[in-house]
């Protein structure tokens, strides 16, 4: 059991372009061998000799025992998707949101802090805000659009990580990636981003100076909303034996496997073996692999359908920016956003994603009869599929949350997300004009 590595030789892999490895990425399958990533359907793994299987425990051979900690069916999606992202390893988890928890616990104890982008995912906001407040792990969360003076002002002594979204859901916010990675590397911490709306075929975080990318896997690049799944990549760039005093999980001596040092025993690899061999172990969070194998089938088109959800998107954005009846859309690919700027420097196309959100007129029971009268448009809680959808975070996914803090997040009482699949968008556009046509 060790970490996953990107496959076939890092001289290949750096010579394919994206849409190649989305297709070729991960399993190479030799003579005679499936062409599909094989199911592992096994909780267990038989072995010769008992010292083979201590050596697995003990990490000094590399290979599988137990389904909870690790699997082959996994491994070989989360190769393909550590390439994509350009990154030198990485961990499939059972969702987007374990992801984002493994990915700061396996930095964070007890008595640790962490600055986070305050415009994230409610779901996250919640983890963060509550559930592991309660673990004793503190955050701070600074404005999106803050200065590098302003977020410099959130750190304390005992920061361990820097954590934000490429786009934010639902507020379309877009993050500076560069200018975050800047403060979190002066303060000697990693910067970790979920890049789950752009995927790596439109933002690669990484190339902006981010260290660690988590994704929801059950968004874009399922693309079919078939299974629920997450993946963390670590890059390899950060130094964590430079700062070994703040990350002493990683540098010095884990009992729990003989006094090993994950930086000492696997220099690079080391994130990603610690977040297997201990939080993986531990917490068990891992998807099934016929999951792994469904998210996989989607990785194949992914570079062909974001696009089309980017530029159905825009399109449609336009349209909705010339209807009396809207308030207002936030797209970060119409002409005139604030966002432009990066857009260009960050973004591989005309537009971020497939996601934009706007307002009704006549505010938040405006809004919710605008949703109920849509035909082809569905209300569901998701996000980034084939299917178009609507949701009003205010009274679903971010219900839990005060008048302020919906505020701080980026999202007035009339927001509607709109998801932009791949129906023809004129059609899309039809229901929303009989949808507009119903709201007084």
């Amino acid at each position: 059991m060790r970490a996953v590595r990107v496959s076939r030789s890092f001289d290949i892999i750096l010579r394919m372009k994206l849409d190649t490895l989305c297709v070729q990425g991960g399993w190479s399958p030799k003579c005679g061998e499936p062409r599909q990533v094989p199911i592992y359907s096994s909780t267990t793994f038989k072995y010769d000799t008992t010292q083979h299987m201590a050596d697995l425990f003990d990490l000094k051979a590399a290979g599988y025992f137990y389904t909870r900690l690790a699997n082959p069916t996994n491994d070989e999606v989360a190769k393909k998707i550590a390439a994509l992202e350009g990154g030198v390893a990485a961990i499939l988890t059972s969702s987007g949101q374990a992801a984002s928890t493994f990915a700061v616990l396996n930095l964070c104890n007890a008595g640790d802090h962490v600055v986070s982008s305050a415009q994230i995912y409610g779901g996250t906001f919640n983890l963060f805000a509550v559930s592991l407040k309660k673990l004793g792990i503190d955050f701070t969360f600074v404005d999106p659009d803050a200065s590098e003076k302003e977020i410099q002002k959130a750190f304390r002594p005992n920061t361990k990580c820097v954590f934000g979204e490429t786009v934010a859901n639902p507020s379309g916010c877009v993050l500076d990636i560069a200018k975050f990675a800047k403060v979190a590397h002066r303060n000697g911490v990693p910067l970790i981003i979920d890049n789950t709306f752009p995927t790596p075929i439109l933002c690669r975080p990484f190339k902006f100076g981010c260290d660690i990318v988590t994704h929801a896997t059950t968004k874009y690049m399922d693309g079919h909303s078939s299974q629920v799944g997450g993946c963390i990549v670590d890059s390899g760039n950060f130094d964590w034996a430079k700062h070994a005093d703040k990350f002493p999980g990683l540098v010095e001596p884990d009992p729990s496997y003989h006094g090993l040092s994950y930086t000492k025993a696997f220099g690079k690899l080391a994130y990603i073996t610690k977040c297997t061999a201990h939080l993986m172990r531990d917490f068990g969070s891992i998807p099934s692999p016929f999951n792994a194998f469904l998210v996989n089938l989607g990785l194949e088109s992914l570079h062909l359908r974001i696009r089309r959800h980017a530029e159905s998107a825009l399109k449609i954005a336009k349209w909705l920016k010339t209807q009396k009846k809207v308030a207002w859309v936030n797209f970060a690919g119409l002409p005139g956003s604030k966002y432009n700027k990066l857009v260009k420097k960050q973004f591989d196309g005309p537009s971020p994603c497939g996601v934009m959100t706007f307002g009704i007129k006549g505010g938040r029971e405006a809004s919710i009869k605008f949703m109920d009268s849509l035909k082809l448009i569905g209300i569901v809680t998701h996000v980034a599929d084939a299917w178009s959808c609507v949701l009003h975070p205010a009274s679903h996914t971010h219900r839990q949350l005060t008048d302020e803090q919906l505020r701080a997040a980026g999202i007035p009482p009339d927001l509607i997300r709109f998801s932009v699949g791949l129906e023809d968008p004129d059609d899309l556009i039809a229901d929303l004009k009989q949808a507009l046509a119903k709201v007084k």
